[in-house]
C-alpha cells in the first residue's frame, strides 16, 4: 500500500483518537489499551514500510500519548510486568501466528519422522537417543518401571536443573535463526525426531498408554513452548532473508528484539513445566484420570493464552477502532 493510501485510509480515525487523547478520555486502562493495541499495530506497520517519514513520526507520537494516558494511573513496575503478559505477549504472539503455524507444521512432519523410521528401522532409537539412554531405558523396563528416569534426582534439584536446561534450550532453538530460518527449522526437526523416537520406542515395548500419561504431563507445555520458541526463531531468521522496505541490519535488529521478546515471555511456561517434571511426573502410579486432568489443564491453558484471547484482543482493539472513534 503507498503513504498516501495508508494516510487517506485511516487519518480520520487517527485525528478522532488524537481529539479523545488531549481532551483527557477517561475510559479504563484495560477499555483504552484496545485502542493503543491498533495504534500500535498501525506503527508498525508504518515503521516497516513508510520509516523515517511524518507518518511514522505522527504515529510515534499518538502511541507514547496513549501509552501515558493508559497506565498514568498504575504503579509503573507493577503494570509493566502486569499487562506484559495480560496485553503486550498474546498481541505479539498474534502477530506471528503465521511462524507458530510453520513452526508447529516442522515439529509435527519431524515427529512423524522420527515415529516412522523407529518403525521401519531396528536401532534407529539408539542412533537417535544414544546407547546409554536406551540402555537405561532397557533396564527400567525390566525392572518393570519404564520411566523410572524421572524419579532418578531429588525433586527440587531436578526442577531447578530442567528449569535451566529447559530456557537454555528455547534460547538455542532462537539463536539458531542467526544462520537464517533454515537453522531453526533444523533444531526443530531435530526435536521432532527425537521425541517421535522416544514415544514409538517405548510404545514397542507395550507402554504406550502409560507413557503418554506421564511424559505429557510436563511435555505439553514443555513442547508447545519450543515451538513457539522455533517461531521466534524463524521471525529473526526471515528478518534477515526478507527485509523489505529496510536495510537487511534494520530489519534483522526488529527480528531480533522482537524473537526475545517472544522466547523470554516463554520463561513461566518452561518453569511450570519444569514443575511438574520435577515434582509430578514422577508419581506414575496416580490415577490415568489425574494425569490425563492436567494434560487436559495444560492444552485448555495453551488454546486459549496463545490462540484464543490474542485474537480477542486483537477483535477487542478493532471493535472501539470501528465504534468508538
Amino acid at each position: 500500500m503507498k503513504e498516501i493510501s495508508f494516510l487517506q485510509k485511516n487519518q480520520e480515525r487517527w485525528k478522532a483518537f488524537e481529539k479523545l487523547l488531549e481532551g483527557g478520555y477517561r475510559a479504563k486502562p484495560d477499555d483504552l489499551s484496545g485502542l493503543f493495541i491498533q495504534i500500535t499495530d498501525d506503527l508498525a506497520y508504518s515503521k516497516t514500510y513508510y520509516p523515517g517519514t511524518n507518518t511514522t513520526e505522527y504515529l510515534n507520537y499518538l502511541a507514547r500519548k496513549a501509552h501515558q494516558l493508559v497506565y498514568r494511573s498504575k504503579p509503573v513496575q507493577k503494570n509493566r510486568f502486569v499487562s506484559f503478559w495480560k496485553y503486550d505477549y498474546p498481541v505479539l504472539i498474534y502477530s506471528v501466528r503465521k511462524e507458530v503455524w510453520i513452526s508447529f507444521l516442522i515439529f509435527g512432519i519431524s515427529l512423524l519422522i522420527g515415529i516412522i523410521s523407529t518403525i521401519h528401522d531396528p536401532g534407529f532409537e539408539r542412533i537417535i537417543l544414544g546407547n546409554d539412554y536406551v540402555n537405561q531405558t532397557l533396564f527400567n523396563i525390566s525392572q518393570g518401571d519404564p520411566l523410572a528416569i524421572y524419579k532418578s534426582m531429588n525433586q527440587a534439584d531436578m526442577f531447578l536443573g530442567i528449569s535451566v536446561n529447559n530456557i537454555i534450550v528455547s534460547f538455542v532453538t532462537f539463536l539458531f535463526g542467526v544462520f537464517t530460518s533454515i537453522g531453526t527449522g533444523l533444531k526443530m526437526v531435530e526435536t521432532g525426531i527425537m521425541v517421535g523416537t522416544f514415544q514409538t520406542f517405548i510404545a514397542q515395548k507395550g507402554f504406550f498408554l502409560e507413557s503418554v500419561a506421564t511424559i505429557w504431563i510436563h511435555g505439553t507445555l514443555e513442547i508447545f513452548a519450543i515451538i513457539i520458541a522455533g517461531a521466534a526463531g524463524l521471525v529473526m531468521g526471515n528478518s534477515m532473508l526478507f527485509p523489505g522496505t529496510l536495510s537487511r541490519i534494520q530489519s534483522f535488529r526488529n527480528g531480533a528484539i522482537k524473537g526475545i521478546k517472544i522466547v523470554t515471555g516463554l520463561i513461566p511456561v518452561f518453569v511450570i513445566a519444569a514443575f511438574l517434571e520435577g515434582f509430578v511426573t514422577r508419581y506414575t502410579q496416580a490415577p490415568y484420570s489425574i494425569r490425563f486432568g492436567i494434560i487436559l489443564l495444560s492444552l485448555i491453558f495453551i488454546l486459549f493464552y496463545f490462540f484464543l484471547y490474542p485474537r480477542h484482543l486483537i477483535l477487542k482493539s478493532k471493535h472501539y477502532g470501528k465504534h468508538t472513534y
